[in-house]
């Protein structure tokens, strides 16, 4: 497609539509490229070190007729830690994550509630360094449609902060922070109803 054909599709594109009970009832599929997870912890209380994981997948289902019985699941890789400083990726995850014992950081959604213009909670159980404790993300829908391919997509941006001691990972606290603050962007692709 010709640059000119690109932005004549991104013009013509329909924004999308805010409001989650329009959104189509299917399965989606994470489009990776257009994700991330990104984590700050307060290093020695100076300032927020600021890390995130290149390697981690999300499944979702959803029904627009019962949203509140969709379910979300989550899984890292705690290796893929990618701080920007090879020696602390290769030894962050252990020091922090264990996860030379524990090689998956998993959530799995337990209760979805919608509370009305585009924000709601997801509650799970987060197993976190072997450790599996409940977990409540502040989500906001950021709306469903097509793209300017005709593609079906819809986005989420999601919050929480975990609190780290609390899965059994104490190192160098107080130096660095026991309150980790995670903010999950997602982007999903819409798979071809199976007849």
């Amino acid at each position: 497609m010709t640059a000119t054909a690109v932005s004549a599709a991104a013009t013509s594109q329909t924004p999308p539509d805010p409001d989650p009970n329009h959104m189509p009832a299917g399965v989606y599929k994470l489009d990776k490229a257009h994700a991330s997870i990104i984590a700050r912890v307060l290093h020695q209380g100076f300032a927020w070190y600021t890390f995130r994981f290149d390697n981690f997948d999300v499944a979702y289902a959803f029904d627009p007729k019962s949203p509140e019985a969709s379910r979300v699941q989550v899984t890292v890789d705690p290796r893929s830690m990618n701080t920007g400083n090879a020696k602390a990726d290769k030894s962050f995850p252990v020091d922090f994550l264990k996860a030379d014992f524990f090689p998956k950081v998993t959530f799995v959604s337990t209760a979805i509630k919608y509370a009305g213009n585009g924000k709601g909670t997801v509650t799970g159980d987060l197993t976190l360094a072997g450790v599996t404790r409940p977990q409540i993300l502040d989500v906001t829908f950021l709306g469903s449609g097509k793209d300017m391919f005709g593609v079906l997509r819809t986005g989420f941006s999601a919050k929480t902060v975990i609190t780290r001691s609390a899965f059994d990972s104490t190192a160098y606290i107080p130096l660095v922070g026991d309150a980790v603050e995670l903010m999950i962007d997602v982007e999903f692709i819409k798979k071809p109803d199976q007849s």
